[in-house]
């Protein structure tokens, strides 16, 4: 029997919009399945072609099947969500037992505002710490620009405000949940971006990103981003561009 969510993803080695609800429900066994749709070449994030699953054309977006009526021969249609921070919210609604959100009402508003400043914010990292889990590249001086800086600074005030108040492993306690998927991508970031987390990061914000890259599904997930063998262009100038980046590492050259 076919579950009833089904989740539209793209590129796992470039898409962080992506992870986040896939890893959300793969840490907290719910079961879907996956539709993967790769990005055309020489095209953005939104893709014409997949206004067939997506009313705006871009992913992720989650279809939820509910169970037909009693007594009737029809399934309902679709119940369609197509931004990652409403379909993470409609799981919180659908599963309040997986405790998507804290229970603790402190850690839950705190998760909730954290959610939703890395929803709005940290342009600067999306730009200039593209999404790329194949890639380690070597962050000089100069790569740092001012709102860099910025955003780093704050994700190392974000996190070791949430570790140190509500006691980790998580960001919001004990239990990975939705302010951990958000920030799921970050921590890849730290990792294809090689010195950010050494000059930015305290001691408890760079042990988080042991916790999270510890998790059996970020490992699926960096795992099948290195099999994909395409190279989608303007992600991977992007990856590049500006001073103080050297290519150290392509795991893709690896494989």
């Amino acid at each position: 029997m076919s579950p009833p969510y089904h989740l539209h993803i793209t590129n796992k080695n470039y898409s962080s919009w992506s992870l986040r609800p896939w890893l959300l429900m793969k840490e907290l066994a719910l079961p879907f399945e996956e539709h993967l749709h790769p990005l055309a070449p020489g095209s953005g994030f939104r893709q014409p072609q997949w206004r067939e699953f997506s009313p705006v054309c871009h992913v992720p977006c989650l279809h939820y099947h509910s169970p037909p009526p009693p007594h009737s021969p029809d399934a309902p249609s679709p119940i369609i969500l197509w931004e990652s921070l409403a379909i993470v919210e409609f799981l919180a609604e659908q599963h309040p037992d997986r405790q998507i959100y804290p229970t603790d009402l402190p850690a839950r508003a705190w998760a909730r505002s954290a959610v939703a400043e890395m929803h709005a914010g940290f342009g600067s990292i999306r730009q200039e710490m593209g999404m790329n889990v194949s890639i380690r590249v070597e962050l000089g001086e100069e790569a740092f620009s001012e709102g860099l800086v910025k955003d780093l600074r704050r994700i190392n005030e974000l996190w070791e405000e949430g570790l140190t108040r509500f006691g980790g492993p998580y960001l919001a306690g004990g239990q990975f949940g939705a302010v951990d998927a958000f920030f799921a991508p970050v921590v890849l970031r730290f990792g294809s971006y090689l010195g950010a987390g050494e000059r930015f990061l305290g001691e408890r914000a760079r042990g988080y990103l042991e916790v999270i890259n510890g998790l059996k599904g970020v490992r699926e997930w960096v795992a099948a981003g290195v099999r994909e063998k395409e190279r989608h262009e303007a992600h991977e100038i992007e990856s590049l561009e500006g001073p103080g980046r050297v290519l150290v590492r392509d795991l893709r050259e690896e494989e």
